[in-house]
């Protein structure tokens, strides 16, 4: 990879100081110039209005794979300004990866505004080293100097693996880092593990609506990136008082660059308490409920069972409940211990979001649903006569 200046274009707009990241352009007789600084993120060709700046990506053969080490897993902050789960989930992962690795080092890139404490739990989780980015214009995210970032530290350190939860951040992310530097991706995997002989990183992924494993593999380019689904991995157990490196990143950014501007956060006043890709029991409601009513006989049971309430696309798009609750392809992807199906008859749509969970019960009257295919536990019958009777179940168990 590589990033010049054609002095021919350049006007001396100097549109490129303020869009630089790493503060590493610097004007001279009026024609951009970069300094060692420079980390070749790419954030000043995409500003430049005359194409004077050009980043040039090198072809797939021309990659030295034995310049990149270490496993990088890129940490999440949530609206609490706290590590979220999932980074908890992919520092073991990576832990358990890196044994795999002649024990790599493994580091957390942290970025967002007042962090300083997050340092102690992602050391607590099993990193080896920390980035820390603290800048005002990361406090919440966005697309543009998330990536910009990113980008740059990736450029300059050369991790051999980066890991991202496979949350919406996460997602649009990776998607865009990806992008800029030229690298394969590999999204919302399940599964993990190095080719002992290739040391390649094996990623596993469903296909085809959950009915086909693929494991797929970046054999040419670095570093080897993936997206997780949060609830997949197991975090290792907590180690109050551990020590990491923590690496300060003093980054120059200017909000007058950012596209976009955060308004006005929304929170989530359905009722709904419990988040989706957290919870360890759903209950999923689908068409055939038959109204927005009868999700109360859903509702019943996940209360009985300390459970979230999922839905499918369909009663989602006919109004019967908010679209926070979807599960499925468009929706929320989820891993829970147990999954109840209720009047779901199983399209790959929500199949490719749910058919992941450790205990999946089907409830349909329609014994040829294809939500049988993938279902531990079937139950073939009228869901407003199964349901209640689950629930009478539970109370005399005395779970109610």
């Amino acid at each position: 990879m590589a990033i010049y200046v054609e002095a021919a274009k350049c006007i001396g707009c100097e549109a490129c100081i303020p869009a630089c990241p790493y503060a590493a352009i610097e004007m001279v007789d009026d024609i951009a110039t970069f300094t060692e600084d420079c980390t070749s993120c790419g954030a000043c060709a995409y500003a430049c209005p005359t194409g004077a700046i050009v980043l040039e990506m090198g072809a797939r053969d021309e990659v030295d794979t034995t310049e990149y080490s270490g496993i990088w897993v890129v940490g999440e902050v949530s609206s609490d300004n706290e590590l979220a789960g999932v980074t908890a989930e992919l520092l073991g992962e990576a832990k358990r990866l890196a044994a795999d690795l002649d024990d790599a080092e493994v580091s957390v890139v942290v970025m967002g505004h007042n962090i300083d404490h997050l340092a102690a739990a992602a050391a607590g989780w099993g990193a080896d080293k920390i980035y820390m980015v603290d800048h005002e214009v990361l406090a919440r995210y966005r697309t543009g100097p998330f990536t910009d970032v990113l980008t740059g530290l990736i450029n300059k350190h050369k991790p051999e693996i980066v890991l991202y939860g496979a949350t919406t951040k996460g997602r649009d992310f990776a998607s865009r880092v990806a992008a800029r530097i030229k690298a394969g991706l590999t999204a919302d995997c399940t599964e993990l593990s190095i080719n002992p002989e290739t040391k390649l990183l094996e990623q596993t992924r469903p296909a085809f609506g959950g009915n086909v494993m693929a494991t797929i593999l970046c054999e040419f380019t670095r570093p080897q990136m993936a997206t997780v689904r949060p609830k997949v991995m197991s975090p290792q157990d907590f180690v109050e008082g551990a020590e990491a490196e923590v690496v300060p990143i003093n980054v120059s950014l200017d909000e007058k660059t950012v596209a976009t501007k955060i308004l006005e956060v929304i929170h989530d006043d359905s009722g709904s308490d419990v988040n989706l890709t957290e919870a360890d029991i759903i209950v999923s409601g689908g068409r055939g409920l038959g109204g927005p009513e009868h999700f109360a006989v859903v509702e019943e049971l996940a209360n009985a069972l300390g459970a979230a309430v999922g839905a499918s696309r369909a009663t989602v798009d006919a109004g019967w409940i908010p679209a926070t609750h979807q599960v499925g392809q468009t929706g929320k992807t989820v891993h829970p211990k147990l999954y109840i199906a209720c009047g779901i008859s199983g399209a790959v749509q929500h199949l490719a979001g749910m058919s992941s969970s450790d205990c999946i019960v089907a409830i349909n009257k329609d014994p040829d649903a294809p939500i049988f295919n993938v279902a531990h536990y079937g139950i073939v019958g009228d869901l407003f006569q199964v349901v209640p009777a689950m629930v009478a179940a539970l109370k005399e168990k005395g779970r109610v």
